[in-house]
């Protein structure tokens, strides 16, 4: 029986690996794909590159919107100055940028994996590596860090930081009381920095971390809160003074948003539906460590980033991408739950809890067996709840034939989350030829322009080799904040100073809208990566009468 269910595992355990390894074929393509694409995706990234570039000028991106270009950022330093080598390089372009953010989630994978491993060496000497494998690749095939890893965007590099300094934190608690200890909880302590530089939203991995060291030693999280806020407000003094001012206005500030709670709801739903089959052993761990054992900082971290993160989801700007860090956490929690449970290392030492569980003793083989077929058939089940695919092109089509999925995404794309929840922006399928084409179209427009253009994305300015000018999103931002008057752009809009408005989301300032419907008409809609492009002319380059400006 025993050697039936081994190789019954085993099988499994093949199984889940061809999923997963089908999840990192997808993931790859689609990455491929998107390195290749010189134009904005996501909307903003290429705001994200021009930070890079003027830091790369020795500039700063944090500036006062109200004078021509109107243009700041409000995003944190360190994933712009990573790429500034590739800026000196090679220009104004999208690829190494998302190259970064896909290398990143790799990083975030391994770490994973050598979290989960590494727990099985500390407890019984031996690791699980298949488990360990299957926990990093289960990082990978979560439909949020496929959507936003290979994005030219900071937050899957803020979840590698994040990942990182857990990880460090965690190994160093285990190592004797000496200078390796020291030095391997200041490396936890510096990826912790780099990730709040990185995003603001890393201060929720910051209040766990330190949430579970006063839990073991306060006297410690005293000294090491110390050591880490002097560290933190030295770069943040830096950065205000540098800026006169503007990094707290634009980075802190503007980023203060009201939030939508039906949205919150309906990502932790989608969370919840996407990564079930991981999430419930993840909290068996932490009700185990809660009775059996000491609770560990990766059940402390998954509770407050999935709390904090889930509810900040539902922010203005926020999305599913707020609940990456917790899916690499519950990863780990899951993984080192399936590890134990496969080495019968789940142990219940004498309490309360346990003298009520004693009935179940004599069960406690069965259980364990079981792991043999549960483990791998709860990663299976995984892999089927986060099915993301394109259904056309080689081999996807047939793919998608054969397992009869029908589209339900942008450019034929399959995605088991659909649409069923606010904040899951329309992202995730590949761009085509076309897309490119229509790309270019607009990019001629601006190019052909004697004055400046007005863009809602970044990307046809630079491919035109024209001025960026403003970031819609921040404009809003500091707008909303009662931090922007614009009185300057509105007064260029109303002289028709701009030789043409593109608009795709409309994410201005509703004053500045206005004044863009009165001075401007429509004059060509061109379609692009599943999203319409609104290309408006001056009035009076149209023949049609000048609007009196009141």
């Amino acid at each position: 029986m025993t050697r039936i269910l081994r190789s019954a595992h085993w099988v499994l355990i093949g199984a889940a690996l061809v999923v997963m390894a089908f999840h990192l074929a997808v993931y790859v393509v689609y990455a491929n794909n998107l390195i290749h694409f010189p134009f904005d995706y996501d909307q903003g990234e290429g705001f994200e590159l021009y930070d890079t570039i003027l830091m790369s000028r020795g500039q700063s991106p944090y500036r006062d919107v109200e004078p021509y270009p109107f243009y700041s950022s409000n995003y944190p330093p360190v994933f712009h100055v990573m790429a500034i080598p590739f800026a000196w390089a090679f220009g104004p372009q999208y690829w190494y940028g998302r190259l970064l953010g896909f290398l990143g989630t790799l990083v975030t994978a391994a770490a994973i994996a050598y979290a989960v491993y590494r727990d099985g060496v500390r407890r019984t000497g031996r690791g699980r590596a298949v488990i360990a494998l299957l926990a990093g690749l289960a990082f990978l095939a979560s439909n949020i860090t496929y959507r936003q890893g290979p994005l030219l965007r900071q937050h899957m590099t803020m979840a590698m930081f994040e990942t990182l300094a857990v990880v460090l934190l965690t190994r160093a608690e285990h190592l004797a009381f000496n200078r390796r200890r020291r030095l391997m909880t200041a490396a936890g302590f510096a990826m912790l920095l780099l990730a709040g530089y990185t995003k603001q939203l890393a201060a929720y991995t910051a209040v766990a971390v330190f949430v579970w060291l006063f839990l073991r030693n306060p006297r410690r999280a005293l000294t090491w809160g110390v050591v880490f806020g002097a560290a933190g407000a030295a770069v943040f003094a830096g950065l205000y003074v540098v800026t006169d001012g503007e990094w707290w206005r634009q980075a802190i500030v503007a980023n203060v948003n009201s939030t939508f709670w039906p949205q919150v709801e309906g990502l932790f739903r989608l969370w919840f539906a996407l990564h079930g089959f991981l999430i419930v052993p993840a909290a068996i761990l932490i009700v185990y460590e809660i009775y059996f054992d000491r609770i560990s900082l990766y059940a402390v971290w998954f509770v407050i980033t999935a709390a904090l993160g889930g509810f900040s989801s539902g922010t203005w700007g926020g999305g599913d991408s707020y609940f990456a860090t917790s899916v690499a956490a519950l990863c780990i929690l899951s993984g080192i739950l399936f590890s134990r449970w496969l080495s019968g290392d789940l142990k219940l030492p004498l309490n309360y809890v346990s003298r009520v569980l004693n009935v179940f003793r004599p069960f406690a083989p069965v259980v364990t067996a079981s792991a043999l077929i549960v483990v791998p058939l709860l990663y299976v089940g995984y892999g089927r709840a986060v099915l993301k695919m394109p259904t056309t092109g080689p081999v996807f089509s047939e793919l998608a034939e054969w397992w009869d999925i029908e589209p339900n995404a942008l450019n034929g794309f399959y995605d088991s989350a659909g649409r069923i929840a606010g904040g899951y922006s329309d992202i995730g399928h590949l761009v085509t030829a076309q897309d490119l084409e229509n790309a270019e179209r607009i990019a001629a427009i601006v190019r052909e322009s004697e004055l400046p253009v007005l863009s809602e994305e970044a990307g046809f300015s630079f491919r035109a080799g024209r001025d960026v000018v403003s970031n819609p999103t921040q404009l809003l931002n500091v707008w909303l904040r009662g931090q922007y008057d614009g009185t300057e752009l509105i007064r260029m809009i109303h002289r028709q100073q701009f030789g043409a408005i593109i608009l795709r989301a409309q994410f201005y300032p509703v004053p500045v809208l206005q004044a863009i419907d009165h001075t401007y008409r429509t004059t060509e809609v061109i379609p692009m990566n599943g999203f319409e492009y609104i290309i408006k002319r001056p009035v009076a380059e149209l023949g049609v009468s000048r609007p009196v400006v009141k």
